[in-house]
């Protein structure tokens, strides 16, 4: 028998426009009718949604060019998410019971196009891994930097959602050495025991990064996935070998920092040292490569039903704990990707 479904549902709304760093001042939990979706279009019950820092560029007001729109006061904060469909209008092609991935996160039931929605299947072992950053870290090594056997690679932002899985696909990939850099010595000894990096540099500490990066590569690097930027990228350049490969996925240092709008980090390059050395530095982006999402669901699945990688996350329960959430990411107070958990009923 089908559980009934509740009159009402709550999600997450920014109702006041932060100066700086967004907190859980700025958001509220608002109950709103439970929605009914007409022709072509689901209702989907949310299970899991993701807790990334690009909302702090949304809410920021979306600069040109990135694909999605602004986040302005009172509107429903958004972002990819796992649920199961509890409704369907006439002409959709899914059903009731159908495990779906969308776009529509941040609250408890989300009406959504079923055009908008991707089948999960059981291409992944657990559905919540369908809300991993590794597609980006995947498509980086392979489209960008070409990792090759015997390659030392450095990853920025290495706890986080991209880097605590592209340190491991990195070596999967034939890398010989794997550095990565994070904020503090516990979360370094993690990446290093739990993870597999070889050294781990801590920034903010000393001796400075690059000197810690120098000592941790004293033959240079080869290959760089970038999440920071910052003095993280003017580090990895002083250490670069000639014909390295730098792809850049992120750019923290800008999103997190509180004086600025999220939405640029500049960065000291030294352009004699990336000529003298043939360097190349790119932006991935995954518009620009949109085969990678289904060859890095069909491997990630594989290496984890092998044991050969794990899945570092962190679930946070209930959608009332988003918003603290969302700061404790901005914190970096939590290890691998970030996701709320909501109850199956």
């Amino acid at each position: 028998m089908a559980t009934p479904l509740p009159s009402a549902t709550r999600e997450i709304r920014l109702v006041t426009a932060p100066e700086g760093l967004p907190g859980p001042e700025h958001f509220a939990v608002v109950a709103q009718p439970l929605p009914t979706p007409g022709p072509g279009q689901v209702l989907v019950r949310n299970r899991y949604f993701l807790v990334f820092p690009g909302l702090r560029t949304l809410i920021g007001g979306a600069p040109e060019g990135v694909p999605l729109p602004p986040i302005n006061s009172g509107d429903v904060l958004f972002g990819p998410a796992v649920g199961e469909i509890v409704g369907a209008g006439p002409g959709s092609p899914l059903k009731p019971g159908d495990a779906v991935t969308h776009l529509l996160g941040w609250r408890e039931h989300a009406l959504v196009a079923a055009a908008n929605c991707t089948p999960v299947g059981d291409v992944l072992p657990d559905p919540v891994a369908h809300l991993s950053s590794g597609s980006a870290a995947y498509g980086a090594l392979t489209r960008l930097a070409d990792v090759r056997p015997g390659d030392t690679v450095f990853v920025t932002g290495a706890a986080g959602a991209v880097g605590s899985l592209a340190g491991p696909v990195a070596r999967l990939l034939g890398a010989g050495k794997v550095i990565g850099s994070t904020r503090t010595p516990a979360k370094a000894e993690r990446l290093r025991t739990e993870l597999g990096y070889d050294s781990v540099v801590v920034s903010g500490q000393s001796p400075t990064l690059a000197r810690q990066l120098g000592t941790a590569a004293p033959e240079g690097i080869d290959v760089l996935v970038d999440t920071v930027g910052g003095e993280q990228l003017t580090a990895a350049l002083a250490a670069a070998r000639r014909g390295a490969r730098f792809a850049l996925v992120g750019a923290l240092s800008g999103q997190l920092s509180p004086h600025r709008d999220g939405d640029s980090a500049p960065v000291e390059i030294d352009t004699f040292r990336v000529t003298n050395q043939g360097i190349t530095l790119r932006g991935y982006s995954g518009i620009d490569h949109p085969e990678v999402t289904e060859e890095w669901a069909k491997r990630f699945g594989g290496w984890l039903r092998s044991g050969e990688i794990s899945f570092p996350h962190v679930r946070i329960p209930g959608i009332e704990r988003a918003p603290q959430a969302l700061q404790e990411l901005f914190e970096g107070r939590h290890f691998g990707t970030v996701v709320v958990e909501l109850p199956a009923q």
